[in-house]
């Protein structure tokens, strides 16, 4: 398994449970970690397939990706989609988030259902088209970078209930931001189905995902 990343936090308190709580690499705070424990919990029923969020999320977004091509919320090979929001230029502190998506893909291909890990960027300026691939592929081959104009960027945060603010600036390395800390699990279309904390393992993650595969029982 690859390791985790370093687990330094910068958290943010959330206000309304449709914001998941804000955090740096992983941290969840205040109620909203009850919501998302609620939501990534093994589902219930006879099929242990799980019924809809307590709340909304999600919704179109239309953005390019680290090859220049544009994507939008669905995916085009119809796999199942681990969503974070983040970013692959991380300065000095790497988020435990995107090795955890790489983990929880492989374990799923394992099982022979295909998922493709995917993060869209909160810092713009440095996750270009031109530099996402890099540090994305050494996570893992298969990692999508998103990127796109500000008010794009903005519509998919506002989909997702993510905030996205400069917390300090780091003389060295810049701005170090802090952001939404969950993993979305989307089907092929990008509906949102349910939510995984980066506080679980990857397997307890997976075996959650696995629960929503198409034709699971």
């Amino acid at each position: 398994m690859r390791a985790f990343g370093a687990l330094m936090a910068f958290g943010l308190g959330a206000g309304a449970m449709a914001a998941p709580a804000l955090a740096h690499d992983g941290v969840v705070h205040g109620s909203a970690e009850e919501a998302a424990r609620h939501a990534a919990a093994p589902p219930d029923g006879p099929t242990g397939r799980a019924g809809a969020l307590p709340f909304a999320l999600g919704g179109p977004f239309a953005l390019t990706d680290q090859t220049g091509a544009r994507r939008t919320q669905a995916d085009p090979a119809g796999r199942m989609q681990l969503l974070f929001f983040g970013y692959a230029n991380c300065p000095s502190i790497c988020s435990a988030a995107l090795p955890m998506m790489a983990d929880i893909v492989d374990l799923m291909a394992e099982r022979g259902v295909a998922a493709v890990p995917v993060m869209i960027t909160v810092d713009p300026a440095r996750d270009t088209v031109g530099s996402m691939g890099a540090p994305l592929k050494a996570i893992h081959p298969a990692f999508v970078g998103l990127t796109g104009t500000p008010e794009a960027l903005a519509q998919a945060r506002t989909a997702f209930g993510v905030q996205s603010e400069v917390v300090f600036t780091d003389p060295e390395h810049g701005d170090v931001f802090a952001h939404g800390s969950h993993v979305y699990l989307l089907d092929a279309a990008g509906t949102v189905l349910t939510l995984l904390p980066p506080i679980l393992s990857a397997e307890h993650a997976a075996d959650i995902a696995l629960r929503y595969a198409p034709g699971d029982s």
